[in-house]
């Protein structure tokens, strides 16, 4: 009796999107290419996918993995899979051969469904069977009936449904496995923070493969929203859907706001309504804030979660329409425990930095085949983000920097971050980014990479600024200017540090 009392309280991805799909069967669930899917559509094709996975000897538990640009086939994918309860291995198609390689080989998939124009990349790197995109895809479970097991085969919450890798910049790739309980809780707590309706559409435009879409659009489809699939930022086309739809968060990555604010400009098409736009607001220039929620009408979201952590820790603050923000101090999620720790986990005081640990639905279920690393970030029963965060007396947060980057100089800590707002605050600075250079006489020293007109008096008035809100020792040693796009980044658009640390050993011009 006490197990089906347990099981009442669980829920599955494709549980919830079925009864969203009886419910609005004739609603748009899908919309890519001037071609719309019906909720129903999307549900028959998803159970003859299914049952065509039952039918290969896919079962509860192993890894599909999946490697493709953005398309509605990754969707039914996802969706067949939480079906028969397979988990999918999202793969970073921008990835180097030995990267890949070991993606695959870390979670071990029984079968890969790849792009054709992808299917080279995966053929070098693996010969796990592979299904194509067209003809072989379409074509599974076509003879089939649905299974009956289809909805019955996942355990529990707890079950995975995907994986999703880290970024990897200072080391290989990480699977972050994310169940069904943790998808669930995640499309919760986006409508509840940004006061979504269950209708809002989403617009799929960054990597599927990265949590900025793979959350947020399995989050659309159990509420009854329509997925805009737009394959990687296509300026032009996500401003023609915002004449379409009602979309409830937009998601603006800071690496191309810039490009997406002149698009605007030039085309102000009119808008039925926005929720909330952007991300990770620190990593952004104040005056692009200002300037994209004017043009947009909404507010922008002021908050700092992960792939591990989903929307949370931090998500319950945004920064007004047409506001440059000087503070950017940030709430925490209401839908979780946080604590700022020392390294030998005990709180700090309000002030002092301190590493963010977290407890709560939203939480990811541990790196995949690695006990060791699960050990140390789950220690005490709470994950450690690797993130550094200093408590104000009100309860608000600031983002410090991350953990392992630190600056040493001189036996004082520097956190790049609080260089790095500085720098964008501003209005000339498109990005900024700092690393660390040897010193002989420091050990360490902080040097600034910025894209702005690159001259000796910007350099001059950028130090200028930083000795003004800044301690003498914390100052960058010196600036470099780079073009925009020569900035390096991962695929959620930051800027990669170690490769720009690389770049100090290479001639470059307007050094100070």
């Amino acid at each position: 009796m006490q197990d089906e009392v347990l099981a009442a309280g669980q829920a599955d991805v494709y549980g919830l999107f079925r009864t969203c799909a009886l419910r609005n069967p004739f609603a748009v669930a899908i919309e890519c290419e001037g071609r719309s899917i019906s909720y129903a559509a999307l549900l028959e094709r998803v159970d003859r996918v299914a049952s065509g996975l039952l039918a290969r000897g896919v079962r509860p538990g192993e890894r599909i993995a999946i490697l493709s640009h953005n398309r509605p086939e990754y969707i039914e994918l996802q969706l067949a899979a939480a079906a028969v309860g397979a988990i999918v291995a999202c793969l970073n198609w921008r990835l180097a051969p030995a990267e890949m390689r070991h993606c695959i080989e870390l979670v071990e998939p029984v079968l890969a469904v790849v792009e054709p124009a992808l299917h080279p990349v995966l053929a070098d790197v693996t010969a796990v069977p592979a299904i194509e995109f067209g003809a072989a895809w379409d074509g599974l479970g076509e003879r089939l009936s649905r299974d009956p097991r289809l909805g019955t085969l996942v355990p529990n919450g707890e079950a995975g449904l995907t994986i999703l890798y880290t970024s990897g910049t200072t080391g290989l790739p990480k699977g972050a496995l994310i169940s069904h309980r943790a998808h669930a809780a995640r499309a919760a707590v986006f409508a509840a923070e940004l006061a979504l309706r269950d209708t809002d559409a989403f617009i799929a435009w960054a990597p599927m493969f990265h949590m900025a879409s793979t959350d947020h659009m399995l989050a659309t489809l159990v509420r009854g929203g329509t997925v805009i699939v737009i394959d990687g930022f296509d300026p032009a086309a996500i401003n023609r859907a915002l004449a379409r739809h009602v979309i409830g968060w937009l998601v603006m990555m800071p690496s191309v706001i810039e490009a997406f604010i002149a698009v605007r400009e030039a085309d102000p098409v009119p808008i039925r309504g926005i929720r909330a736009c952007g991300a990770m607001a620190d990593l952004v220039p104040r005056h692009q804030i200002a300037a994209l929620t004017r043009l947009l009408g909404t507010p922008y979201v002021n908050s700092f979660g992960a792939t591990e952590t989903g929307l949370p820790p931090a998500s319950g603050g945004l920064i007004e329409i047409g506001v440059a923000p000087a503070d950017l101090g940030k709430r925490i999620s209401s839908f979780c425990q946080a604590r700022l720790v020392d390294p030998d986990d005990n709180d700090v005081p309000d002030g002092e930095p301190g590493e963010m640990a977290v407890r709560g639905p939203t939480l990811f279920s541990g790196y995949w085949n690695t006990p060791e690393t699960n050990a140390r970030e789950f220690r005490g029963g709470m994950f450690h983000m690797g993130d550094v965060f200093r408590r104000r007396p009100d309860g608000r947060i600031d983002f410090v920097d991350r953990v392992k980057y630190m600056i040493k100089s001189g036996g004082e800590n520097i956190y790049p971050a609080e260089i790095e707002r500085v720098l964008l605050g501003h209005p000339a600075v498109s990005e900024a980014a700092v690393v660390k250079a040897a010193d002989p006489q420091w050990g360490e020293r902080p040097v600034a990479f910025v894209a702005c007109s690159g001259t000796q008096a910007m350099a001059d008035e950028l130090m200028a600024l930083c000795r003004a809100q800044l301690a003498g020792y914390k100052c960058p040693r010196e600036i470099h200017f780079l073009g925009f796009d020569d900035f390096p980044r991962s695929t959620s658009g930051k800027v990669q540090r170690h490769a720009l640390e690389a770049r100090l050993a290479l001639p470059l011009p307007a050094r100070r």
